[in-house]
């Protein structure tokens, strides 16, 4: 599949399927993560593989959705802020970064067929206490990983003109 492709046919699944992710998938959708672009390679980024039988209470703490948990399997992604690299003016770029692999990963889902939906609105807190985060990392991002059970709504996107302007403000 071409890239302009995978772009198109990337949409926010909210229905999946029991059926399992077949590990060599996976891989390759953590790999799309790793070999994304990061600030100076620091790759300050951990990904966290979530397999969802048996944890559906705990995992409904972070995110209320009942479809959070229906697929296999959830990714969360965490920035390192230590590991990051700092521009000049103070700037850390870890969530950057992070938000850069997780769209890889993402991406990579799509063109192997698999389903994922980018969820922001989660509570960090039952994150951290799940998850056990260690004190300096923060979630990010979450993602279901599996088959879709449902069907893509129409995309709604500002026209590129709003989006773009050259050379100046």
């Amino acid at each position: 599949m071409d890239f302009a492709r995978v772009n198109l046919q990337r949409y926010s699944v909210r229905a999946y399927k029991p059926d399992a992710v077949e590990d060599s998938k996976l891989q390759q959708v953590l790999e799309a993560a790793r070999m994304a672009p990061t600030a100076v390679n620091r790759q300050p980024f951990q990904l966290l593989v979530l397999h969802t039988a048996g944890r559906r209470d705990e995992l409904k703490r972070i995110y209320h959705r009942d479809w959070f948990s229906q697929a296999p399997l959830v990714i969360g992604i965490c920035s390192v802020p230590e590991a990051a690299w700092v521009r000049r003016d103070g700037k850390n770029y870890a969530d950057v970064d992070t938000t850069i692999a997780m769209a890889h990963l993402i991406l990579a889902a799509t063109d192997l067929g698999l389903g994922t939906c980018w969820v922001a609105a989660f509570d960090p807190s039952a994150a951290r206490e799940v998850l056990q985060l260690p004190a300096g990392v923060e979630t990010i991002a979450f993602t279901p990983l599996g088959y879709a059970a449902d069907q893509p709504r129409a995309k709604e996107r500002k026209p590129l003109a709003e989006l773009v302007r050259y050379e100046r403000w």
